[in-house]
């Protein structure tokens, strides 16, 4: 049974640690607590990716207070030489008495080391104290060390018949202000933002954060004829805001080399199956160490990623607008949610209502646990 105090420690470790998101990455969010006698001396986490890890800054903060105290840390204490410091080695200089480790770092240059390190110079190490809350922090870092590729987190929002876009003559919008201004957040502390090519021709979209958060997305289109045109907002503004063009091996050459010479990047798969071609891709972005990207449609792309066992997150947001039978069918197969046969269950994390919208968000049950 986990003491009450350690637990409370933990659980604010984990809160420093979400101040994070988005100017991490790829390194994982990480939060870290020092208290002495029952009171905090010490506190702080991972602000920005290349800056002192969260033990340092609390170590810092406590100053003297932390020798015989005890540190509490959300994810494995690193015992490399990295783009900072061993965290071991600041620790034992600390002079700190016991640490308590929410879970174990996956990186293979730490693994159980960090741990066995401090433990080997006569700490105290107790590790699994909100455990289950660490580890889903970590787990789009967890993903990109253990699987390289990104956490992949689709995202749609839909009226209560189930259509992903307005019909003809119909407010543009189907989500409510509240619940755009939430995935304007999303998408500004996300490394990548994907649509279909049907969304790009259909929408014209930017796939911008506004305002912009802390990372400045990559754009990524599956457009496999490379068939973007280059009057899209997306190719027209490609010097200024990066943009991808994920193209087949039968891509008209002409039409890659008028994308480029436009300012776009065109990535092209040699694979012809689709399943192949997302695996492809999301190694090749694991490769430039995204760690997360955000899957925005339409139908298709969904069914694909849910197919290939690929999304690892769910943002549901379901408008009550109603807009009748046969409306789907002349908006075109990919704005309804009836194209998702092989959507797989949800473990449900947040429930909430932004404007009137039902805004579920969660887990996507795996075949298999692909992050342990």
């Amino acid at each position: 049974m986990q003491d009450a105090g350690d637990e409370r420690c933990m659980r604010r470790a984990i809160e420093l640690a979400r101040q994070g998101e988005g100017r991490v990455e790829p390194n994982p969010m990480v939060g870290a607590v020092i208290a002495a006698d029952g009171h905090v001396v010490g506190e702080g986490f991972h602000e920005r990716f290349g800056g002192p890890h969260a033990e340092v800054v609390a170590l810092a903060a406590a100053g003297q207070a932390a020798r015989g105290a005890t540190l509490f840390v959300t994810l494995e204490p690193c015992c490399h030489h990295g783009k900072t410091p061993p965290c071991t080695d600041a620790i034992l200089g600390a002079g700190i008495r016991r640490v308590v480790v929410a879970v174990g770092d996956p990186f293979p240059d730490v693994a159980g080391r960090g741990i066995a390190a401090l433990r080997a110079a006569g700490l105290v190490v107790e590790t699994g104290v909100c455990e289950a809350e660490a580890r889903r922090l970590t787990s789009p870092f967890r993903m990109l060390v253990t699987q390289g590729r990104p956490w992949v987190i689709a995202k749609w929002a839909a009226s209560l018949d189930g259509l992903l876009a307005a019909p003809p003559g119909a407010d543009r919008w189907i989500s409510s202000p509240e619940s755009r201004a939430i995935v304007h957040e999303l998408r500004g502390r996300i490394d990548a933002i994907l649509v279909g090519i049907g969304t790009a021709l259909a929408d014209d979209p930017m796939l911008s954060a506004r305002p912009e958060g802390p990372r400045r997305s990559l754009r990524i289109v599956l457009d496999s004829a490379a068939r973007l045109p280059l009057e899209s907002r997306l190719v027209r503004t490609a010097r200024e805001w990066p943009l991808l063009v994920a193209a087949g091996p039968s891509a008209d050459p002409a039409r890659v080399a008028a994308l480029e010479a436009a300012g776009a990047e065109v990535w092209r798969s040699e694979a012809g199956d689709h399943h192949e071609q997302l695996t492809c891709l999301l190694g090749e972005l694991g490769r430039r160490r995204h760690t997360n990207i955000l899957v925005e449609g339409g139908a298709g792309v969904f069914d694909a990623f849910f197919r290939a066992d690929l999304a690892d997150e769910i943002w549901a947001f379901t408008s009550p607008k109603i807009f009748g039978p046969g409306v789907g069918d002349t908006c075109g197969s990919r704005t309804s949610l009836a194209r998702l046969p092989e959507t797989p269950p949800m473990d449900v994390e947040a429930v909430s209502h932004p404007g009137g919208d039902l805004f579920v968000r969660g887990l996507v049950r795996k075949r298999q646990d692909p992050v342990g």
